[in-house]
């Protein structure tokens, strides 16, 4: 019962990649692979997110550029998990988002995978586009790990919350009295990420120690706050076609500290996921993390005092280290297309009901 879960996220980092054992109960995590996008491709992947000069050629370019490489991340998986390719039922990839506007006027979701080659360079069945049928029933096409926190992380008798801090931050509330909500609360390391690069050369802030020699600005992290996304109901998804350096630029006068802004952004990621569990799950007491936020010392330390009197802590005592929950959830996802069974929660996404995710290509 070995699936593969294949994920590159908003962070633009690399493609995580894991083998998983579905035979029993409680899932067993085998194999982990991580391969590291370089600068090139990163910056290519950063210009499709926006309209420009030839894009359809480019992506379509890059689709099979990064078929080829999760196909390299696959080989290298099983290799080390000394598992053969004709072991494996399916892998589920996620696929390299450059769009995600689930606006219901504008309704869609781009992820980059050219799925018929990855099928063909591995030979295993490949699942994509888990996204697409959640958003054409009405819903947000996102966030859909929530269904896969609550198959895996759900406790009969305690208030859990999920926290997942990727390029976005998102939250799943699994409480055994309620019913389960999950959605984006904003920035996760995506803003900090790109001031980082643009100021310091380094593609992240590692345990936020520039942000730790920066003082927040006030004035500032208000005007970031007063973004009418925060504000909304759930239901809600976002990503790079709001949270973007043109974004914050527009909040700066200017005059700023680049560290001082770093400082701030930091505290905007805190605030916003600390406001969400606050108003939404207020009886909560154990919060869990993962994502490459997981790794920010500052960002953790900060995070456990705004949620003062709660149990703060990895994933990894859940059974799942933090760097590959998501990973994870696209291997249970694959699992699920497979079965026929549904993967999105519609209590989560908004859309019309549950529904069974992804496309088929048949090894």
């Amino acid at each position: 019962m070995y699936y593969i879960g294949i994920m590159s996220g908003t962070s633009l980092d690399g493609v995580d990649a894991i083998v998983v054992d579905f035979s029993t109960a409680t899932p067993v995590l085998l194999q982990t692979f991580f391969c590291p996008y370089d600068d090139e491709l990163r910056m290519q992947l950063l210009s499709l997110h926006q309209s420009g000069h030839d894009e359809l050629h480019r992506a379509a370019i890059l689709s099979n550029q990064l078929s080829h490489l999760y196909a390299e991340a696959t080989s290298s998986l099983l290799r080390n998990a000394g598992i053969w390719f004709q072991q494996v039922i399916a892998i589920g990839c996620h696929g390299q988002t450059i769009r995600h506007c689930p606006e219901v006027e504008r309704s869609y979701t781009i992820q980059l995978v050219n799925a018929a080659l990855l099928a063909e360079l591995t030979q295993i069945t490949v699942i994509i586009d888990f996204r697409s049928r959640d958003m054409a029933a009405g819903g947000q096409g996102a966030p859909l790990v929530p269904a896969f926190h609550h198959a895996l992380f759900t406790n009969a008798t305690c208030h859990r919350v999920i926290v997942n801090i990727g390029g976005i931050a998102n939250i799943t509330r699994l409480d055994p009295h309620n019913k389960i909500i999950g959605f984006d609360c904003g920035p996760g390391n995506i803003l900090m990420d790109a001031w980082c690069l643009r100021h310091t050369g380094k593609n992240y802030d590692m345990d936020g120690q520039w942000a730790a020699t920066g003082q927040v600005i006030p004035t500032l992290l208000k005007k970031l706050l007063h973004d009418h996304f925060f504000s909304r109901q759930p239901p809600k998804s976002t990503g790079r076609e709001l949270f973007n350096i043109e974004w914050l630029e527009e909040k700066l006068l200017g005059n700023e500290t680049p560290k001082d802004v770093q400082a701030t952004l930091l505290q905007l990621t805190v605030m916003t996921i600390a406001q969400s569990i606050h108003d939404y799950c207020p009886t909560a007491t154990e919060i869990y993390v993962c994502g490459g936020g997981a790794h920010n010392t500052l960002l953790m330390n900060r995070l456990m005092n705004a949620v003062p009197g709660k149990k703060v802590a990895l994933t990894d005592q859940l059974g799942v280290a933090a760097d590959w929950v998501e990973a994870f959830a696209f291997a249970w996802l694959a699992q699920q297309t497979m079965l026929r069974k549904t993967g999105n929660l519609a209590a989560v996404t908004g859309a019309r009901g549950d529904r069974v995710l992804g496309a088929i290509y048949p090894a």
